[in-house]
């Protein structure tokens, strides 16, 4: 829980006007954190538990820092941290992880190390210091990737296998690009998903509220091979990476890769969650 804004001041603070931008995954616990933040005199952005801003929206009205509570869903978390430092326009905007189990954030930290650590009751002293990066760090799996490696090579696309195409949209063999030897790809409707078992399978999604609803029924997909979900970049309707990471979780799937495509599109790897109480 976060503190008291009353005990958080009392040493003297000065009240001032910033703007952060928050990232959090659950909306109830999100709320005492910026009711503090805003009785500090701080501008909090935050939208919502499955929302996300676009890298415009950052870039057009860049904040003071950007604050990633890491209390809840920390996978979420470094994954935000990765993305910003790897949009070349934002990158330089302070990163600030508040919470989260020491193992979690220690591994985050060797991943983002010029990132502020700090728990809830030292927040807003952070935010008082924090200033933009000159040359920050570079998470190693935003870097440049292999020019040499397709899109299907990176999708995990190998000789001889049969991949499922979900509701695949036209020109989708651009966005995958060259197919190594062998390789089949096997369109199916949403409605009716793959005829045969395939090592793989590609799910174009195209609208969030059909997809919630599907995703139940896809979720034994990903019991039998990697499932991609593929969304269209910078749509306005919420259908975006938070977006489908949230859905899956709820169904018992995880991610554990992300995949641009090409230019339109963008994809997000995942597989049954295991049960941890299972012996």
């Amino acid at each position: 829980m976060f503190p008291d804004a009353g005990r958080m001041f009392r040493d003297g603070y000065t009240v001032f006007m910033r703007t952060i931008r928050l990232f959090h995954w659950r909306t109830s616990e999100a709320e005492p954190l910026i009711a503090a933040l805003r009785a500090a005199g701080c501008r909090v952005l935050y939208h919502g538990g499955t929302g996300a801003p676009s890298v415009r929206e950052i870039r057009e009205a860049p904040p003071l820092a950007i604050v990633i509570d890491l209390s809840r869903l920390p996978s979420h978390g470094r994954n935000v941290g990765a993305w910003v430092r790897g949009s070349k326009s934002i990158r330089h905007i302070p990163l600030i992880f508040v919470g989260g189990e020491s193992a979690k954030v220690t591994a985050i930290q060797k991943e983002i190390p010029d990132a502020t650590y700090v728990s809830h009751a030292r927040l807003i002293g952070a935010l008082k210091r924090v200033k933009p990066l000159k040359d920050p760090v570079i998470p190693k799996q935003m870097m440049q990737s292999d020019p040499r490696r397709t899109t299907a090579q990176k999708l995990g696309i190998r000789k001889g296998m049969r991949v499922g195409l979900i509701d695949p949209p036209t020109g989708y063999a651009r966005a995958i690009g060259k197919l190594p030897e062998g390789a089949v790809l096997e369109e199916a409707a949403l409605e009716e998903g793959p005829r045969t078992v395939c090592s793989l399978t590609l799910w174009f999604v195209h609208d969030p509220g059909e997809f919630a609803a599907s995703l139940p029924a896809r979720r034994a997909l990903a019991s039998k091979g990697p499932l991609w979900i593929v969304w269209k970049k910078g749509r306005g309707d919420g259908l975006n990476g938070n977006f489908v990471r949230e859905a899956a979780l709820a169904v018992g799937l995880v991610d554990y890769k992300i995949c641009s495509l090409d230019a339109m599109w963008s994809g997000m790897l995942f597989a049954v969650k295991k049960d941890r109480r299972a012996p």
